[in-house]
């Protein structure tokens, strides 16, 4: 151990993956451990009282506005959507403790990471550009992490501390994220390839017959299987998906290529995701349910 136990842990945005890392450090950080997230600040009371539940269900303590949450905080996790990550680092800066590290995970492309890094830089805080590779729910605190930046190896020992499965990839801030941001032109075109694939035969009455010739052409993909997984994913996270994905052409952009894909992927993303849908446990697991689920609510 390298005392990290005695470091402050300060969490900006509490959704998904922050409650993931939480859980899997485990009940002895609990102490340590601040949150804030925009949603205590929403209009609505429902939304506010939900937010605060989750805190509570975490054992973590909530804060009341950022700088509260920030003070004394050595480690910052910043963990909001892609659209908002550059806005985190703005507000952070401004009560960002000295030298204090400031991991930001979020999907964005290089160049955003580069700029929310000259600015907690400014501020006196030291940045980590962080690439998480692999869904949040996989393994709890084994989720791999590539890290990039001036201080990435310092923040390789605090991750090690928290049991976190991370790697240095780099002294450069943006290296992490272009890995993430390529990655993301197949993880998340798949999915709305997928997407559109399954609608279509849906719609179409032959979807058993695709998937099964899927499954003879590509052994061992579980097509079925996976298509009620990849379109559950985007039916709950489409939005965030679609934000991170804007990053992403905006990352192609920045190459000189066109990222006709990854627009396409975007809007898939967004359309499904703002259908807001609702699916119990029984419906996740098949895809056809699914289909029909998203087809009722497009008008089809």
């Amino acid at each position: 151990m390298k005392n990290t136990e005695k470091q402050n842990i300060a969490l900006i945005g509490f959704g998904e993956a922050a409650m993931t890392f939480v859980k899997g450090w485990g009940s002895q950080w609990h102490p340590y451990i601040k949150a804030f997230d925009i949603k205590t600040l929403s209009p609505s009371n429902a939304v506010q009282q939900e937010k605060r539940e989750d805190y509570d269900r975490s054992s973590v303590q909530g804060g009341q506005s950022l700088p509260e949450t920030l003070t004394k905080s050595s480690v910052v996790f910043s963990l909001v959507t892609a659209d908002q990550a550059l806005i985190a680092a703005k507000e952070a800066a401004n009560h960002i403790g000295n030298d204090a590290l400031y991991l930001d995970c979020n999907s964005c492309a290089p160049d955003t990471k580069r700029q929310s890094a000259q600015i907690i830089s400014d501020a006196g805080g030291r940045y980590v550009d962080v690439a998480v590779m692999a869904p949040v729910q996989a393994d709890l605190r084994k989720i791999p992490l590539l890290l990039s930046g001036p201080h990435a190896s310092v923040a390789l020992d605090v991750l090690q501390d928290l049991n976190m499965s991370a790697s240095l990839l780099s002294d450069s801030v943006g290296d992490a994220s272009s890995v993430k941001m390529m990655r993301s032109i197949m993880v998340k075109g798949m999915e709305a390839l997928m997407m559109e694939c399954v609608l279509s035969a849906s719609k179409a009455g032959v979807d058993e017959i695709v998937l099964n010739s899927l499954h003879d052409s590509f052994p061992g993909f579980n097509f079925k299987e996976r298509a009620a997984y990849m379109m559950e994913r985007v039916m709950t996270h489409g939005v965030r998906r679609a934000a991170e994905m804007r990053e992403v052409t905006l990352s192609i952009s920045q190459l000189g290529l066109d990222g006709r894909m990854a627009k396409a992927t975007t809007e898939w993303q967004q359309q499904i995701g703002e259908l807001a849908l609702q699916t119990s446990d029984l419906d996740k697991g098949n895809y056809q349910k699914l289909a029909n689920i998203i087809l009722k609510s497009v008008g089809n």
